[in-house]
Formats: C-alpha cells, sequence, structure tokens
C-alpha cells in the first residue's frame, strides 16, 4: 500500500527539481529523502525518477504520484477545516428522533431556536413512536427526545439527560359537571366513557394510563383509542367521552372542551433526551439540548 507521506516526499523533489533541494525545505537530510523515495518505489513496483542532466524528473508513475498527493494535501486540509467548524458548533449534521406530542409542544420551537443560532448545522428531524432510544444506541441516531418510567435504563454509548416532567390533563366537553371544579379527582370520573390518546409510546404512557385508572379504584370503558392527542379532544368535544392527555400534547386546545388539572392520582411522563456520548459533548448537540430544555421548562 502507498504511503501518503511518503508521496508527499516525491512531490517535494518533484516541485524543486533535486533530492538536495526538497531535503533543505522539508528539514530532512538527503539521505532519508533518498530512502522514503526508495521505500515508495518499492511499494508502487515501479520507477518514480529519473536523472535529467544534474537533476531530476518523474517518470509517469512519478508524475501521477505526485500529482495525487498534491490532492491529497488539499483534500486534508479541506477535512481539517470541516473538522474545526464542527468542534465548534458552525457545521455538521445531527439526526433527532421524537415521538408525536413531543412534535406539538416542543420540537417545533426547539429547532427553529436552534436553526436560528446555528444556521449551518444540519438537523435530519423524524417523527417515530417507537425504537427511540435502540436508534441511538444503534447509532442510527444522535438525539432522541423519550419517555421513561420510573425506571432510567441504562446503554453503553448513550447519556440519558432529564427534560422535563409531563404532567396528564382531564380534557372534559364543555358541558361536564366537573368543569366548575379548578381540578378534577379521577374518582369522580369512573362512570365516565374514556378516550385513549396513548396506543402507541413503546407502551410506557399506556402503562401510565391503566396505573392512574387502577389508583383511582376503576376500570375504564373506553369508548375509543386513538395516536393523536388532537384527535382526542375533538372526540371529547363531540361528546364521546373524557380523556386523559399530557400537558405536552396540549399546545393547540379544541376550542369545544376545558382542560382541567387531575388529582388523585396525577399521571405524569418523564421526559429524558438520549445522545450518543460520541456527540454529547459538541457545541452543536449541547445547543441543541438547551434549545430543548429552555422550551420545555
Amino acid at each position: 500500500m502507498l504511503d501518503v507521506r511518503r508521496m508527499q516526499v516525491l512531490r517535494a523533489v518533484v516541485t524543486s527539481g533535486s533530492v538536495s533541494a526538497a531535503a533543505s525545505n522539508l528539514g530532512f537530510t538527503p539521505s532519508a529523502i533518498s530512502q522514503q523515495l526508495s521505500t515508495l518505489e518499492k511499494e508502487a513496483g515501479t520507477p518514480l525518477l529519473e536523472k535529467a542532466g544534474r537533476g531530476l524528473r518523474p517518470t509517469p508513475a512519478g508524475t501521477l504520484l505526485a500529482e495525487r498527493a498534491g490532492r491529497i494535501s488539499e483534500v486534508l486540509n479541506e477535512t481539517e477545516v470541516e473538522l474545526a467548524d464542527i468542534r465548534a458548533g458552525r457545521t455538521g449534521l445531527l439526526r433527532v428522533r421524537f415521538f408525536t406530542t413531543a412534535a406539538v409542544g416542543l420540537i417545533p420551537q426547539a429547532v427553529a431556536k436552534f436553526r436560528a443560532e446555528h444556521p449551518e448545522v444540519q438537523l435530519d428531524l423524524q417523527l417515530q413512536e417507537e425504537g427511540l432510544l435502540d436508534d441511538v444506541v444503534a447509532g442510527e441516531a444522535d438525539l432522541a427526545v423519550i419517555v421513561l418510567g420510573d425506571a432510567v435504563p441504562q446503554r453503553h454509548g448513550v447519556r440519558l439527560v432529564h427534560l422535563a416532567d409531563d404532567p396528564y390533563r382531564v380534557v372534559l366537553p364543555r358541558s361536564h359537571p366537573q368543569v366548575e371544579q379548578s381540578s378534577v379527582d379521577m374518582a369522580k370520573m369512573a362512570d365516565d366513557s374514556w378516550i385513549n390518546s396513548a396506543v402507541t409510546s413503546g407502551g410506557i404512557c399506556s402503562r401510565l394510563l391503566l396505573d392512574a385508572y387502577a389508583s383511582a379504584g376503576f376500570t375504564p370503558r373506553v369508548a375509543l383509542e386513538t395516536d393523536s392527542t388532537y384527535s382526542a379532544q375533538s372526540f371529547v368535544a363531540a361528546g364521546l367521552g373524557v380523556a386523559l392527555v399530557p400537558q405536552l400534547g396540549l399546545n393547540v386546545v379544541h376550542p369545544d372542551v376545558e382542560i382541567r388539572p387531575v388529582t388523585n392520582p396525577e399521571p405524569v411522563r418523564r421526559l429524558h433526551i438520549a445522545v450518543r456520548e460520541a456527540v454529547a459533548d459538541l457545541p452543536a448537540a449541547r445547543s441543541l439540548i438547551d434549545c430543548l430544555t429552555e422550551i420545555a421548562a
């Protein structure tokens, strides 16, 4: 295999016209330069230089390698500049994954703020309900907003940052008797029909709702299930039942419903940012985390 450093030595000899001139320019002895050239010729399997009067001129193979050494030098210089930009957070690509309700009240605002601060950094944004943490572990995503239960899993190569606690709110039709209350006790809605809006999200959100119903002492009469918080509000507005919706999914509120805090219990989702350790300390990643944290707050 050709050695890039020896190719650069050949380039110096070709451009300066002699071994002694190249040695002087590079700060080596002429014998060291000659040794490097001899080794490079063995790697190439063909002569690279030939005598021309008192100097040297490249053979066709030598001309090829000297020219390619110049291109390699240009690519390396460009790469160093690009790496410096990435380290400084000026350019790069971050692959970001998030679930549906995060796409309502968190991601758009955070992305707008981030892009205003880092216009040269590209964001690959993808909404998905399952496998968010797994994608970060596998290196298929750089950062993901995820929902966790009480236990915080440990994954090799992944840093978990607590983002916010997202409490559930009860969505009521305006005719519901509990709209007169500033907050609603779960047990007082035991006889209501329910619109469940936590069909996916890896099962964590579904478990949160089931635990809330059980803690309030009843099994809900589920009228229907939907994976959209706004469609859940629409069904509530149509009088089909009541719904528990996370605060994050209430950035847009249907005009014909009322939103109230819920007690005994108050279900809460724990939102975290999962970020690959390999990028976690890069300025762009830190800035995006800061933007998400600020919007979530």
